[in-house]
């Protein structure tokens, strides 16, 4: 299939284009000295498909229009953005007789749907560009790409901000699924992976009903795989809004891309707070360091008899609170003056991103 383009043969390539795209939305897509990022793109999508994908914009536009700046037919448009669908590079709305399509960022996006085809290479791949400048250009900006919400069990049910409940949110939803960490997957390609934790605990949840298919869960079990991960030490993280979010990341500071933003790359905002934060009772404190063990981010420390806080370093989820057996630990909510609203949907959070990059 060949996408004319107003083609120039001294014009810069389709994944050059696609690249300078993915940079315009919110999330971003920095470009590197190497151009590595032109090499995981050109792993993932063909000629055809990147051409397409870069005449996709943050804004849902009707297929036709697409087909249009493409010159292309209506159908031929539609099969690649279909494929770019299946490769998780472009969002779908669906209405009556109409079908609108808009560009997927790369994370929180694209990344994500490589679980499948993620192999060695690529994973060396991905790992080069967030060290060669992806991490920072990705993480650094705000509003942060996405947040920690505190483990349930952490605080009491009257102390819980509302868009903190995940309970409360997994309650409004009627489908529920289950996959593998890409992060854990692509740290056992590469041999560097430091933690044991397991690998099916990214869920995902939608508001649609379905019938029960492969990784799909009920409710219940959905709830009872976020018990299990706070249990174990994992971080929850969501999307960084207060409504509008689909799914539940239980992450480790030692393979979480986004986490590992605090731990290695010298971000210590790459992924939003919590609104709370710990403190040790040092009568109750009894120096047994599972707090220092469960601590994903390094905010915990044993320097003498009694667990301290590092409250620079605190990102409020609460698994030292659930972890401590003398009750020592419990979480504080901010002070009204410093509690950070998230944006309050995906449009508001893309906007302030815009602002922040110098895009608006």
């Amino acid at each position: 299939m060949h996408i004319p383009l107003g083609h120039d043969p001294h014009s810069a390539s389709p994944f050059e284009r696609l690249a300078a795209a993915l940079d315009r939305l919110p999330n971003a897509f920095p470009r590197t000295a190497s151009g590595i990022e032109l090499r995981i793109l050109e792993r993932i999508f063909s000629s055809e498909e990147a051409a397409l994908g870069a005449l996709l914009t943050r804004a849902m536009a009707p297929i036709e229009e697409i087909a249009a700046r493409a010159e292309l037919s209506v159908k031929d448009a539609r099969g690649l953005v279909m494929q770019l669908v299946r490769k998780g590079a472009a969002y779908l709305e669906r209405e009556p007789g109409a079908l609108r399509v808009r560009l997927a960022p790369f994370v929180v996006g694209f990344y994500e749907a490589q679980l499948d085809v993620l192999d060695h290479e690529l994973a060396h791949l991905f790992e080069a560009y967030l060290e060669q400048g992806g991490a920072k250009g990705i993480m650094g900006p705000e509003p942060a790409l996405q947040r920690v919400i505190p483990a349930n069990a952490a605080l009491p049910k009257e102390q819980i901000l509302p868009y903190d409940d995940v309970r409360a949110i997994l309650a409004q939803h009627k489908s529920f699924h289950v996959r593998d960490c890409i992060c854990r997957v692509e740290q056992d390609l590469l041999e560097t992976r430091r933690c044991d934790f397991p690998l099916e605990v990214c869920l995902s949840f939608s508001t649609q009903e379905r019938p029960l298919g492969p990784g799909d869960l009920t409710r219940e079990q959905a709830l009872a795989l976020l018990a299990r991960t706070e249990e174990i030490g994992l971080v929850h993280s969501v999307s960084n809004v207060r409504a509008g979010w689909g799914y539940v990341c239980n992450c480790c500071g030692c393979c979480c891309g986004i986490l590992r933003g605090i731990t290695e790359f010298g971000l210590p905002n790459a992924m939003a707070r919590a609104n709370y934060y710990a403190e040790v009772d040092d009568a109750l404190c009894v120096a047994c360091g599972i707090c220092v063990d469960r601590c994903q981010v390094g905010a915990m420390s044993l320097p003498a008899d009694v667990a301290v806080v590092d409250r620079a370093r605190c990102i409020g989820c609460g698994l030292c609170v659930t972890g401590c057996t003398s009750q020592a630990v419990r979480l504080i909510p901010l002070p009204a003056e410093q509690v950070v609203d998230p944006p309050a949907d995906f449009d508001a959070w893309e906007q302030a991103r815009l602002h922040h990059r110098g895009l608006l």
